[in-house]
């Protein structure tokens, strides 16, 4: 599956949504939004947020799902809050409404 790119391919600074579409009614907005925190992950640490949440937040039910200790677990959620709060810092400020 392809990524939603996050950075300008040709100054490395991050990008921004544009134009939403409807495909069902064709109907366009059109503004600089910015993209949300979870969007600049690997895919890798998508998937990890993906079944922590599906586990309800319980780092024991994932130690079993991915066959690792609970400290390892723990650890990595630390490092994926620890990339989600560096983008969350570097990302343009964005108004808090939807």
């Amino acid at each position: 599956m392809k990524r939603v790119p996050t950075l300008c391919p040709s100054c490395d600074h991050t990008l921004q949504v544009k134009r939403l579409a409807c495909e069902h009614c064709g109907t366009e907005v059109e503004g600089m939004y910015p993209l949300p925190p979870l969007a600049s992950l690997s895919a890798e640490d998508q998937a990890f947020i993906l079944e922590f949440v599906k586990a309800s937040g319980s780092l024991k039910d994932m130690a079993a799902l991915m066959k690792v200790s609970y400290p390892t677990v723990r650890n990595r959620l630390d490092e994926v809050i620890d990339r989600l709060q560096a983008a969350a810092l570097s990302s343009p400020a964005s108004d808090s409404t939807p």
